[in-house]
């Protein structure tokens, strides 16, 4: 059988990324269900969605061995939502989103896996735990009080610019971090196991320095 257009742009995805240790995460945000079929007749069950009124609609439609990954920026009143089926949270931004996560999980009977979203650009529009909070955190040990949560890793945006210097700067901070925090891999809810970092964008880069997840959308569905 053929491949579709999709399953083209994967496998071509897949070459690139074949030297590293880098998996793919197609972001489906604003495609339809028929094209995300496309990617999950390929081989694909997990996808990435900014929204999560649009996440819920695929979640409704689209197959249920399909895994979700929320990494849009998740407002507090919008976890409940997506708590009793969500895979990953890649945009734990803030203690008090983790901690409305942390009683949503309760709730639903389950112990969720989250990445913190660390803030690495020049950009202030983006959103994210400064670095020295992070590690002043895991150093007070705050995470043991979230039992329902799983701190499975790291998720970072670098700058939207042409300038791949500062680029890889930026990803080759959030991996020292990573490396940093598996230091408290031996804590019950905290491993370091996903460096969610590069897009359709910069991926090549992300990966040559050490990302374990690259999230593309555009580069896997087409144009939106």
């Amino acid at each position: 059988m053929p491949l579709s257009e999709v399953g083209k742009n994967l496998e071509l995805i897949e070459k690139e990324l074949s030297p590293y240790k880098t998996k793919l995460l197609p972001v489906s945000k604003t495609f339809s269900v028929v094209r995300i079929m496309e990617a999950y007749h390929y081989g694909y069950k997990a996808f990435g969605e900014n929204r999560v009124q649009e996440l819920l609609e695929k979640y409704n439609a689209m197959p249920k061995d399909v895994e979700w990954h929320l990494i849009g920026h998740l407002q507090s009143n919008k976890v409940k939502y997506i708590s009793p089926f969500i895979a990953l949270i890649h945009s734990v931004d803030s203690e008090k989103l983790l901690a409305e996560i942390d009683k949503q999980a309760a709730k639903a009977g389950r112990q969720m896996d989250c990445l913190l979203q660390v803030f690495i650009a020049t950009e202030e529009t983006k959103f994210g735990w400064d670095i020295d909070e992070i590690k002043d955190w895991y150093g007070r040990n705050e995470i043991v009080k979230y039992k329902n949560i799983r701190i499975v890793g790291l998720m970072g945006m670098a700058s939207n610019t042409q300038d791949e210097v500062l680029v890889r700067k930026e990803f080759s901070t959030l991996k020292a971090l990573f490396d940093f925090l598996k230091q408290y891999d031996s804590l019950p809810n905290s491993r370091m196991e996903t460096l969610s970092m590069g897009m359709s964008g910069d991926f090549k880069i992300a990966a040559e320095e050490g990302s374990t997840l690259v999230r593309m959308g555009s580069a896997v569905f087409g144009l939106r």
